[in-house]
């Protein structure tokens, strides 16, 4: 069913203006599973929980979540600070299968999973919940930051 849901949005926001927009960081040809491995090792030194970030450059609402990260510093400084992000492509072109079927089922994008700095799961986040009109709220996601850092 997500691969379903990423060929669906992608048609829906395939257009002229995509092509301009910027890169939120999802890129089909990275090994996410060496790229956990890597972020375990980065994160037993500082301290941080892991944070997998997974959708696409297809995904209007994943544009969103990083230019709201960048544009929100306090939102984005307190996500930093307490997590390592790792974004992982979901798309038609590399849907990921085999790594994110250890993880439970992906309602929308984009998803997140807190991960333990030594890559336990923690939790599943459906980003829908933190969402406010056309972006993310503060309040909330202020909640679910300090929730899940580190302890």
């Amino acid at each position: 069913m997500p691969l379903v849901l990423a060929l669906v949005a992608a048609l829906l926001f395939a257009g002229p203006g995509q092509t301009t927009r910027p890169k939120a960081g999802y890129d089909p040809a990275r090994d996410p599973a060496k790229d956990l491995a890597a972020l375990v090792q980065q994160t037993k030194q500082d301290g941080r929980r892991i944070m997998l970030v997974v959708g696409g450059e297809w995904c209007g609402w994943c544009h969103t979540l990083e230019r709201y990260l960048k544009e929100n510093a306090e939102i984005g400084g307190l996500w930093s600070k307490q997590f390592a992000t790792l974004k992982v492509n979901m798309s038609t072109e590399n849907p990921n299968e085999a790594f994110l079927k250890k993880y439970p089922r992906i309602p929308g994008y984009p998803h997140l999973y807190v991960l333990e700095k030594d890559g336990t799961f923690l939790h599943s986040q459906g980003t829908a919940e933190l969402e406010s009109g056309s972006s993310y709220s503060a309040e909330k996601m202020r909640a679910f930051l300090g929730k899940w850092g580190p302890r």
